[in-house]
């Protein structure tokens, strides 16, 4: 015997709720109100129908209030025949379950916000970290994401190796999948405490917009966390020994771009983005370089739009080697940049523990050891600086250093040689 629900009928393995209106309203609100409840589960379909029940009453309520009001113009309307005051039917969203929206179907609508609201770099680390959700628990309603199904996906996001997305069986794999592939091919490498609690924060806030938007009522992951404690392992400053190396590779894509890196502190991006358009010349302080947003980059903050003065070297280099108009490295981009670091990497291993922001490092170093008030060099290199006690007096009162000020830094730094004579090529 089929299941019998009041106000609901079976329509293509779907519920359907549809209700009569009192006839003396349907002019105003139409025969039925109708709509399907997206189901096939007669329990569920019940419960909807109950709600849309409430909602019935509401709209049929309103209505009859709305006809006592004007029962003498409608009555007027009808002996003169002259058309009365329009009643608007109410416009209803349509009722659905607090949690009932799938994973997958949240996390789409989350990424595109994210998307729009974070840089490339920042976005790729939240994707990936909802591309391992997805895959272990996409097809779930958001009201199913309990504290059991949280424990059971950090414990497969602690078994990954740094490296499995990169082997062919990796790339579409599931969580589960790439838990299992770690332990065959990577069993003693293992993600960073650092990288693990970056991608269960990554889930937290997505549980955490969930929250806000109406689809949950408490974050069921906001408990958990990586017991092993991060420790942040930064990458090592640059020693003029493999400074040297890196001159002498002359390597064919980095070569230009690791001299603006030593000589200016610049990020391996703000290098990327640099335009001819962006060489300025300021009388006898030689020529500067504004380094700001433009069509090929943003900056990573509002402190790193800065103007630098150009070292000799670079100068020489501006006028030799690089292109007068657009890009100064028309082919350079982040990722090549990493890639071809990790090419002198392994053909150089004394270079082992450094990389492309090392670069950075060793020109703030060279700034330090040659005496340059630490708030002087923030300004150069983008930083934010906190140039007195309070943050207060220099941040908000002084107009920073001068060009002159800042060509005698930049004068001051020298690139290591390898010959007896030491340092002193500039």
């Amino acid at each position: 015997m089929s299941t019998q629900i009041k106000y609901a009928y079976r329509r293509h393995n779907t519920w359907v709720y549809r209700r009569t209106y009192p006839k003396h309203l349907q002019e105003l609100l139409g025969s039925s109100l109708k709509q399907s409840l997206k189901t096939a589960d007669a329990t569920t379909a019940k419960a909807r129908v109950a709600e849309l029940n409430q909602t019935y009453q509401s709209i049929v309520k309103e209505a009859e209030a709305h006809v006592s009001a004007h029962t003498d113009k409608a009555t007027t309307d009808i002996h003169t025949g002259a058309v009365g005051h329009p009643v608007v039917r109410p416009r209803y969203q349509p009722l659905r379950l607090l949690g009932d929206r799938r994973v997958k179907e949240l996390a789409a609508n989350y990424l595109t916000q994210q998307a729009e609201r974070l840089r490339p770099g920042s976005y790729k680390a939240v994707r990936f970290a909802l591309d391992l959700l997805l895959s272990h628990c996409g097809h779930v309603r958001i009201a199913e994401v309990s504290d059991t199904l949280g424990r059971d996906v950090l414990r497969l996001v602690l078994q990954l190796s740094p490296n499995i997305r990169k082997y062919r069986d990796g790339q579409g794999a599931s969580l589960q999948d790439l838990a299992r592939l770690s332990k065959q091919v990577e069993p003693d490498s293992k993600l960073t405490p650092q990288t693990q609690s970056r991608i269960l924060k990554h889930m937290q806030q997505f549980l955490d917009w969930c929250v806000q938007e109406g689809e949950l009522k408490a974050n069921p992951w906001s408990h958990l966390r990586v017991r092993d404690r991060p420790e942040v392992s930064p990458n090592k400053v640059l020693t003029d020994e493999q400074v040297v190396t890196l001159l002498q590779s002359k390597d064919r894509v980095l070569s230009g771009a690791l001299l603006f890196g030593l000589l200016t502190g610049m990020r391996s991006g703000e290098v990327c983005g640099l335009l001819a358009e962006d060489v300025t010349q300021k009388g006898n302080l030689g020529r500067f370089i504004h380094i700001r947003p433009n069509a090929l980059r943003q900056l990573k903050s509002k402190a790193a739009e800065r103007e630098v003065p150009l070292h000799d070297r670079l100068v020489q280099l501006l006028d030799t080697s690089l292109p007068i108009r657009g890009r100064l490295f028309p082919d350079l981009t982040v990722d090549r940049v990493v890639k071809a670091y990790a090419r002198l990497r392994w053909r150089y291993p004394e270079l082992g523990g450094t990389v492309f922001h090392s670069t950075r490092k060793w020109f703030i170093t060279q700034c330090e050891r040659t005496g340059v008030p630490e708030h002087y060099t923030a300004t150069l290199v983008g930083h934010h600086t906190a140039r007195s006690t309070n943050k207060l007096t220099y941040a908000l009162y002084s107009a920073g250093i001068s060009d002159a000020q800042k060509r005698d830094i930049i004068d001051g730094i020298r690139l290591p040689v390898s010959d007896s004579n030491g340092e002193g090529l500039s």
